[in-house]
């Protein structure tokens, strides 16, 4: 099969993404100091993962403020998607924000997962999935208007830490549910 220009630049904004992931994800627990994680105990290490979820909430509160200015401040958009088919410009802040909502809402339940599963020393993953998501998403909103190729290495920031957790996460628990 041969790959499209577009294709072509997508996985040239993916691999990056993928090795930055994998790095940063494994890289965390070997590499940084578990006597600055919290205590080991479910309370302490959910308050973990819930203080690392603001950044991706913040990223979604930014999209939505980015949307509603917009349409505050443009009279073809002040209507809502309700009323109107919407300028270009709200098409793609709606388009950023609702592909934000998804990803805040995986990286979350992923952070909150992982926090009660996984060994403490893992749990720098989440900060390291955090700081990420918030770099992939000023990347994804950045190059969304270069279509897919320019949104590439934003998603696979945003993306490939939740994903990679994700995976994890339910590769250990059938590993423990078989072992049990």
């Amino acid at each position: 099969m041969d790959l499209t220009d577009k294709q072509k630049g997508v996985i040239r904004g993916v691999i990056p993404a993928a090795a930055l992931s994998v790095v940063g994800l494994c890289g965390a627990s070997l590499w940084l100091p578990v006597s600055t994680l919290p205590a080991n105990e479910p309370g302490a290490r959910i308050a973990w993962a819930v203080q690392w979820s603001l950044l991706p909430i913040l990223t979604l509160m930014i999209a939505v403020a980015r949307v509603g200015n917009h349409r505050f401040s443009t009279p073809e958009d002040i209507d809502g998607s309700g009323l109107t088919s919407g300028t270009q410009q709200i098409r793609v802040l709606r388009s950023v924000l609702q592909n934000t909502l998804e990803q805040t809402v995986l990286a979350v339940v992923a952070y909150v997962i992982w926090a009660v599963v996984m060994p403490r020393k893992w749990l720098w993953s989440i900060a390291i999935a955090s700081l990420f998501f918030v770099a992939g998403r000023i990347f994804f909103s950045r190059g969304y208007t270069r279509g897919a190729p320019g949104r590439a290495l934003g998603f696979g920031l945003t993306a490939y830490p939740t994903f990679g957790m994700l995976v994890v996460l339910a590769a250990v628990l059938l590993f423990r549910l078989v072992m049990t």
